[in-house]
């Protein structure tokens, strides 16, 4: 069987192919994908259905949601996207992203790096501001119920990286894609120990972007 090479939108090609994770290939109505990595068909169909919808759908109130992730000077090669899907009962998120920095061990007082926190923030901006300190426009964790950390609605699981390259698919109950356009996603350069108050201890914030309707 043959298969002719999906043409897809500049900068989902740019990322992945840059990356070489994965090729995309169209039979009929079917897409299907060469891996390294074994991934799911259906997670690219949802890629691949963003990257082909017209910009007269791209809007509020749509059931699918996307994040294009990009890095602060503390993880220059970070870059990535997290995609939300509507299904019942809640949203399914799969996070794709490569540039991770490299994972470092605790040291006396001083945090691992990695695996990384994981959140969505409350505000809508990816303003770097202090490069030292970066992301700190972006507020903190989305918490629209009040809840304790590591039962907020934006906590989500660490990120863990594999030679700086994450790949994660979960289930929320927490949220309908609806619910957070406008906000932030955040990666944090330390692990989120789900317990201290009020954002998990975390630290810095190493990658960030804003989430937008399809």
């Amino acid at each position: 069987m043959s298969y002719t090479p999906l043409n897809l939108h500049s900068m989902f090609c740019t990322f992945f192919t840059a990356n070489h994770l994965l090729t995309f290939f169209q039979s009929g109505h079917t897409i299907n994908c060469i891996t390294h990595y074994g991934y799911m068909k259906e997670d690219y169909e949802l890629m691949a259905e963003y990257v082909h919808q017209p910009s007269s759908h791209k809007r509020k109130g749509a059931t699918r949601a996307f994040a294009e992730i990009g890095g602060s000077k503390l993880a220059p090669k970070l870059h990535g996207y997290v995609f939300f899907s509507e299904v019942t009962n809640g949203t399914v998120v799969f996070v794709e992203i490569a540039g991770l920095p490299k994972y470092q061990p605790a040291h006396g007082d001083k945090a691992p790096i990695g695996p990384h926190g994981f959140h969505l923030h409350e505000k809508g901006s990816c303003a770097i501001g202090n490069p030292n300190d970066p992301f700190q426009a972006a507020g903190g964790h989305w918490n629209p119920d009040n809840q304790p950390h590591g039962h907020h609605a934006g906590d989500f699981p660490v990120l863990f990286s594999n030679d700086g390259h994450a790949r994660m698919r979960f289930f929320t109950n927490r949220f309908k894609p609806d619910e957070i356009i406008g906000k932030a996603v955040i990666i944090h350069e330390n692990p989120d120990d789900f317990r201290s108050q009020p954002s998990g201890d975390a630290g810095k914030r190493i990658g960030c972007g804003i989430i937008q309707p399809y």
